[in-house]
């Protein structure tokens, strides 16, 4: 299993609008990255991923799970860009913020923490470790 975070803005699509998916879950369309959308193509089914509102809040706020692979992006006709599907799973104890992650030294090799601006991007087994301890969630 891997582990991966997706960036959302909360008034674009937030973690209560991937809840209202329930268990059919939804699409992560819209990615126009050539580095987020090859993320997506490693992407197995039962990997999961921090819900992650940009933006305002800046938080780690939910875990997702991968319901379906790497499939075309509905909301273009351009064939480059794919997308896989996601559900959510739970939500944080306590929102984890982009300031936490960067004071906690565990976290320094991070990519939220290097290049906060990529919308999917790996987390480590380490680094999904210490985002859920400090965000009072179980792994």
């Amino acid at each position: 299993m891997k582990y991966w975070l997706f960036k959302s803005e909360p008034d674009t699509w937030s973690w209560d609008n991937t809840v209202a998916k329930g268990p059919e879950g939804e699409e992560w369309d819209g990615v126009r990255n050539y580095q987020a959308r090859n993320f997506m193509r490693e992407m197995a089914t039962g990997d999961l991923g921090f819900f992650y509102h940009s933006q305002s809040d800046k938080a780690v706020v939910g875990i997702v799970e991968v319901c379906a692979t790497a499939h075309p992006d509905s909301s273009t006709e351009d064939d480059r860009w794919e997308c896989v599907d996601i559900r959510a799973v739970r939500p944080f104890a306590s929102p984890v913020t982009l300031q936490m992650c960067k004071e906690d030294p565990r976290l320094a090799d991070m990519v939220l923490v290097k290049n906060s601006r990529l919308s999917v991007q790996p987390v480590t087994k380490e680094e999904w470790n210490v985002v859920c301890e400090l965000g009072g969630t179980e792994p």
